[in-house]
């Protein structure tokens, strides 16, 4: 068993849009695909056995002040190579490029009935933050949590 990651880039941007339409309910336009893009090492695709099975697709934020934050647009698996560790090499892969460059926050939108991701993301230390009425259209419920985990803490003052 080998697992693997790769960078997204123009000539393999096909196998995250395939994948995209495997995985979820909704449409990414081409501002989705801009931005996983540019996103750089933050956006990577998973292999296992040389087959393209999973991604994460991340945007960078600029939050008030300056700082810069981690959104991950989109992670996910195909359903017959979960458990294998995939995502959570996706994942771990996000949370240490986001403590390298001392990015301190990651979140995301997970809809509010996927108990399977809600429990993943709680494994990794991330918390339910906000509770979204009406994020999704055309996908029920419509509802979403915003899921978010503080990556390095800021030195404590002396």
């Amino acid at each position: 068993m080998r697992i693997s990651l790769d960078g997204l880039r123009d000539k393999n941007l096909m196998q995250l849009k395939k994948l995209n339409m495997a995985l979820f309910p909704v449409r990414y336009n081409d501002k989705y695909y801009a931005d996983a893009l540019s996103s750089g090492e933050f956006t990577k695709l998973g292999y296992y056995s040389d087959i393209c099975v999973g991604a994460v697709a991340c945007r960078l934020e600029k939050k008030d002040g300056g700082a810069i934050r981690v959104y991950i647009m989109t992670l996910g698996v195909l359903a017959p190579y979960r458990g294998l560790g995939i995502g959570t090499k996706l994942l771990n892969h996000v949370m240490d490029l986001s403590d390298k460059q001392n990015i301190s926050e990651i979140y995301l939108h997970v809809q509010t009935n996927n108990d399977d991701a809600i429990s993943f993301y709680k494994k990794f230390g991330f918390e339910i933050t906000e509770t979204i009425e009406n994020y999704y259209t055309n996908i029920s419920p419509p509802d979403c949590y915003v899921v978010s985990k503080l990556v390095t803490q800021p030195a404590a003052k002396k």
